[in-house]
């Protein structure tokens, strides 16, 4: 196998790792209450950067069944894009920013900090490696194509 092809196991890895995300979850609970969002909004009530923990919570609090909804649909689509390779750059792109918006909120736990930029690190380089290219839906349907 060449470079591009362990970019590619790279990339179904990291869809895989969305799709565990997703299944771990107790999703009638996420569904119906939104239920991660309490504790997300507790991180941002300790937030150092106070403007950074006053804004998340501002536009999640009182929108937890949405938002709990939107993480659900998000990490289970971001796994099913990546896994397949459908809308590759697109899934790619919204895994890194999905990350880093988890990094950001999370900035003091370090412990789920590695996981989070190790996600960003295979999103970015999959994306530089047009990791897309082959093995993938996209390459089957033509979509993203240089030539």
């Amino acid at each position: 196998m060449g470079p591009l092809e362990w970019m590619v196991v790279l990339r179904i890895a990291l869809g895989l790792w969305w799709l565990e995300s997703f299944r771990h979850k107790d999703l009638a609970s996420w569904w119906k209450k939104g239920s991660g969002i309490g504790w997300a909004v507790s991180v941002a009530d300790k937030h150092p950067v106070p403007a950074i923990g006053r804004a998340f919570k501002s536009l999640v609090e009182n929108r937890p069944i949405f938002f709990g909804r939107i993480i659900v649909l998000s990490e289970l689509a971001l796994g099913l894009g990546l896994v397949s390779g459908f809308l590759t750059p697109v899934a790619l792109a919204g895994s890194a920013i999905l990350c880093t918006l988890y990094l950001v909120l999370m900035i003091r736990d370090w412990g789920e900090q590695g996981q989070n930029l190790m996600m960003i690190a295979i999103a970015v380089g999959c994306i530089g490696a047009r990791a897309w290219e082959i093995w993938s839906l996209d390459s089957l349907l033509g979509f993203f194509q240089t030539s």
